[in-house]
C-alpha cells in the first residue's frame, strides 16, 4: 500500500509530501502454488491427493488452453502439465508458457503415460520441461520432485522479499531524511557546535571478536591520539591492548568482554599504559552485534579518555569531603565552646572571689551541666563515625517499643496523633537498647518538628526475611531532594539556630550501620517522611541488658589497683578518686611499665587500664598478657574512644566510658571486686604460688 506523507521533495510547487509505502511482511510463512494441467481428472485427483500434504496450494486446469488463462494473471511456482492432451498437447502449452516473459522461467514437469521412448522425452526437454514423470505416478516419487523444485522457488522469492525489506529500508531512510532536512536546517548551528564538542573529545570506536581472547578486528585511527599507538599495533597484534592493561584491572576487563556475550551489553573502566609511560584511565563501553541467523558474532565498543573526567571526579569527592568535615569541625568547635566558656567562666568567677556556698554550688553544678552536655556530644559524634561502646543484648523490638512509648508521646505533644503499629510476632534483634531507645526518641521529635500545626506520627514493625524492620512515618512538612542528601551529616539542620544541634539523625544512622542495620529514607515535599531501621534478627534467646547504676551511697575499698594511663592529668584525677575511696593504688603510663609491674611480686586484684596507648600495645592487649600471668586478676579497661576493631575485641573485658564520675567508677570497682570467689586474697605473679581469684 502507497500513500503520500509531507515533506517529499519531488512534487511541484513546492508542495512538502512524500511517498510511503507499508513495510513487507516478513512474518507470515511463505507458500507455493502448484498448477497441475490434466484433462483427466483422475489423473489430476491422483496428483492432487499425493500433494496435498506439502501443504501448498494446488490449482487444476482441465486443458492447455485453460492453463494459459490462469497463467495471464496468476503466478505459479511449478507446473505439472500432462503432455497427451486433445487440442493443444503439452508441448505446445510448454511452447507458450516459454514465450511469454512473465512465465519464461516457471518449472514445467512433464506428466506422460505414453511418450516414454527416449525421443519424446529428449523432445520434452527441448520444451522446456526440467524434469519428465511417468503414469501412473508414484506418489513418493512426485512428492519428492515437487519439493525440491517447490523450496527452489521459496527460497528465491525469500530472497525477493528480504530485498525487498532492504530496499523499503532505504526507502525509508530516504523519506525520513527528506522529512528531516527543515529541520536539520534549523539545528544546523546545533550540530556545528556538537561536532566541534565531538571532534575535540577522545573517542576510540573498535571491534573485536566475542570469542576469548577477545581479538581486536577494527580500531578507529583516534587511538593514536589517545595511546600515542596507531591503530594497526592493535590489529596487528592481539594481545598489544591487553598486554598494557594496569595487571589489576585486567581480570575485570576480560570478564566484562565475557559477560557481554550474556547480557548483550558491557561497560568498563580500567587504567592503560600510553606510550609517555603514563597511565590513562578509559572508558570501554559496547553492545553484542547480531549476525543475520541471530547469532552473536562481534563485540563493537566506544572507548572513551576518562582521565580528565575521573580526576575531577577525585576532586569533587574530596571537597565534599572537606566541606563535610568543614562542617563537622565548626559544629564541634561552635558547641563545644560554648560549653568551654560555661567552664572557664564559672572556674575563673570561683578562683577570682570567694563565694557562699550556695552560689558556689549553683556554678559546680553549672560546669558539671557543661561536661555532661560536652560528653553527651562526643558520645553522638562517635555514634555517627560508628566508633561508639556499644552493649548490644537480643530483645524483643515490639516490647521495648511498647514500653517506651509513653515517653515518645509525652515529646511529641498532644497535637500529634501516636500510633504503633507492631507486629503479632516477636521481633528479636541484636542491639544496645538505650541508643535504640535514644534513636526512636531523635526520630520522633524530628516528625514533631516536621508538623508545626499537628499531625499523625506512626511506628509499625515486621519482619522481612533476615531483617526487623522498623518503620517511622510522619506525615509532615516533607524534604526537598537536597536535604534528603544531606539528612544525616553531623550539625546539618533545617531548623532555626538554638532549636535543634543536627545531631540526632546522624545519631540513628551511625547507631544502626555499626550494629550492622540499614537506614533508609524516604520523603517528598508536602507528603511526609518515612524513616526506615532494618536491623539484623537474632536467633539467640531474649536477654536483659545489664543496667549499670551507681549506688545510692559510694562505696570504696582497699583492694590494690593498678592503674595504666598516659594522659598525666587523667591520671592524677584517677588516682585522687581512687585513693579517695580508700583503694591502693600504683601506677603505670605505658603497656610495658604495667607488665613490669605484673611480673613483679607487686600485690594486685584489679588491673584499670586505658584502651588507646601509645607503644603499639593496646590495653585489650596488656589485659590478655595479664591474664595469662595472673589467671584471677580482674579488669577494668576505660576509653574515651575505640577503633573499631578495639571496640569488637573489648566485648571480653568490662569497659567504663570517659568521662566517668567517682560514683560510677566506685560502683563498677565493687561489682568486680565483690563477685564470689573461692578465696579472698590478693593475687600475686605465678611464681608466688599462691591462689588467685576465680576469673571473671
Amino acid at each position: 500500500m502507497v500513500r503520500p506523507s509531507p515533506g517529499h521533495p519531488g512534487l511541484r510547487g513546492g508542495e512538502r509530501r512524500s511517498w510511503r509505502t507499508e513495510a513487507p511482511d516478513l512474518e507470515t510463512p511463505l507458500k507455493a502454488r502448484i498448477l497441475i494441467v490434466d484433462d483427466d481428472e483422475r489423473n489430476a485427483f491422483a496428483a492432487v491427493q499425493a500433494l496435498d500434504e506439502l501443504g501448498h496450494e494446488l490449482v487444476v486446469a482441465r486443458s492447455g488452453e485453460e492453463a494459459l488463462r490462469r497463467l495471464l494473471t496468476e503466478q505459479f511456482a511449478l507446473i505439472l502439465l500432462d503432455l497427451h492432451m486433445p487440442g493443444m498437447d503439452g508441448y505446445e502449452t510448454a511452447a507458450l508458457i516459454r514465450s511469454r516473459k512473465r512465465t519464461a522461467s516457471t518449472p514445467i514437469v512433464f506428466l506422460t503415460a505414453i511418450f516414454r521412448d527416449e525421443a519424446h522425452v529428449f523432445q520434452a526437454y527441448a520444451s522446456g520441461a526440467v524434469d519428465v514423470v511417468f503414469k501412473p505416478v508414484d506418489p513418493f516419487i512426485l512428492k519428492s520432485k515437487v519439493t525440491v523444485l517447490v523450496d527452489l522457488h521459496l527460497k528465491t522469492e525469500e530472497v525477493k522479499r528480504q530485498s525487498a525489506y532492504q530496499q523499503w529500508l532505504l526507502d525509508e531512510h530516504a523519506r525520513v531524511k527528506a522529512e528531516k532536512a527543515l529541520t536539520e536546517k534549523a539545528l544546523a548551528r546545533t550540530e556545528a557546535r556538537q561536532e566541534a564538542i565531538l571532534r575535540s573529545l577522545p573517542i576510540v570506536v573498535h571491534s573485536r571478536s566475542i570469542e576469548p581472547p577477545f581479538a581486536p578486528q577494527f580500531v578507529s585511527d583516534a587511538v593514536e591520539g589517545v595511546t600515542g599507538f596507531p591503530a594497526s599495533r592493535f590489529v596487528d597484534e592481539p594481545d598489544f591492548g591487553s598486554s598494557r592493561i594496569h595487571p589489576d584491572d585486567l581480570d575485570r576487563v576480560v570478564q566484562s568482554y565475557a559477560d557481554a556475550a550474556r547480557t548483550g551489553h558491557y561497560s568498563v573502566e580500567f587504567r592503560w599504559l600510553c606510550a609517555d609511560g603514563q597511565y590513562r584511565v578509559l572508558q570501554d563501553q559496547g553492545v553484542v552485534a547480531p549476525s543475520a541467523d541471530g547469532e552473536a558474532r562481534e563485540i563493537f565498543g566506544v572507548i572513551l579518555d576518562a582521565t580528565d573526567r575521573h580526576s575531577l571526579e577525585e576532586q569533587l569527592a574530596q571537597a565534599r569531603k572537606m566541606e563535610a568535615v568543614g562542617q563537622l569541625t565548626g559544629g564541634v568547635a561552635h558547641d563545644f565552646n560554648n560549653l568551654l566558656t560555661v567552664v572557664l567562666g564559672n572556674i575563673d568567677i570561683m578562683a577570682r572571689k570567694p563565694e557562699d556556698d550556695e552560689r558556689r554550688a549553683r556554678r559546680i553544678d553549672a560546669v558539671r551541666h557543661a561536661a555532661e552536655r560536652g560528653r553527651d556530644l562526643t558520645r553522638q559524634l562517635l555514634a555517627f563515625s560508628r566508633r561508639q561502646h556499644l552493649s548490644p543484648v537480643s530483645l524483643d523490638v515490639n516490647a521495648l517499643i511498647q514500653a517506651f512509648s509513653p515517653l515518645m508521646r509525652q515529646a511529641v505533644g498532644e497535637a500529634i496523633t501516636f500510633d504503633l503499629l507492631l507486629s503479632d510476632e516477636t521481633l528479636c534483634a541484636h542491639v544496645d537498647p538505650t541508643q535504640l531507645e535514644t534513636g526512636l526518641l531523635n526520630l520522633a521529635v524530628n516528625a514533631r518538628d516536621a508538623m508545626p500545626e499537628g499531625g499523625q506520627l506512626t511506628i509499625a514493625t515486621h519482619r522481612d526475611q533476615t531483617h526487623v524492620i522498623i518503620e517511622v512515618r510522619d506525615t509532615g512538612v516533607g524534604m526537598s531532594p537536597e536535604v534528603r542528601d544531606r539528612v544525616f551529616e553531623p550539625f546539618f539542620t533545617t531548623k532555626e539556630v538554638g532549636k535543634g544541634s543536627g545531631l540526632g539523625l546522624s545519631q540513628v544512622y551511625g547507631f544502626v550501620r555499626q550494629s550492622e542495620g540499614e537506614v533508609q529514607l524516604h520523603s517528598t515535599e508536602g507528603q511526609g517522611t518515612t524513616f526506615t531501621l532494618r536491623l539484623p534478627v537474632s536467633e539467640k534467646p531474649i536477654e536483659r541488658a545489664e543496667q549499670d547504676e551507681p549506688a545510692a551511697m559510694v562505696e570504696g575499698g582497699r583492694e590494690r589497683i593498678l592503674v595504666v594511663e598516659d594522659d598525666p592529668t587523667v591520671l592524677t584525677l584517677t588516682v585522687d578518686m581512687l585513693t579517695g575511696l580508700g583503694y591502693e593504688v600504683a601506677t603505670a603510663t605505658n603497656a610495658n611499665d604495667a607488665l613490669e609491674i605484673v611480673q613483679s611480686d607487686a600485690p594486685i586484684d584489679l588491673l584499670f587500664s586505658d584502651v588507646v596507648m601509645p607503644g603499639g600495645v593496646s590495653g585489650v592487649s596488656l589485659a590478655r598478657t595479664a591474664r595469662k600471668l595472673r589467671p584471677g586478676l580482674r579488669v577494668l579497661l576505660t576509653s574515651g574512644f575505640v577503633g573499631e576493631g578495639a571496640v569488637l575485641e573489648t566485648a571480653e573485658f568490662p569497659l567504663l566510658d570517659k568521662p566517668y564520675e567517682t560514683s560510677l567508677l566506685a560502683a563498677k570497682l565493687r561489682k568486680l571486686l565483690d563477685r564470689r570467689v573461692t578465696r579472698r586474697r590478693r593475687t600475686r605473679a605465678p611464681r608466688q604460688r599462691e591462689t588467685s581469684a576465680a576469673a571473671e
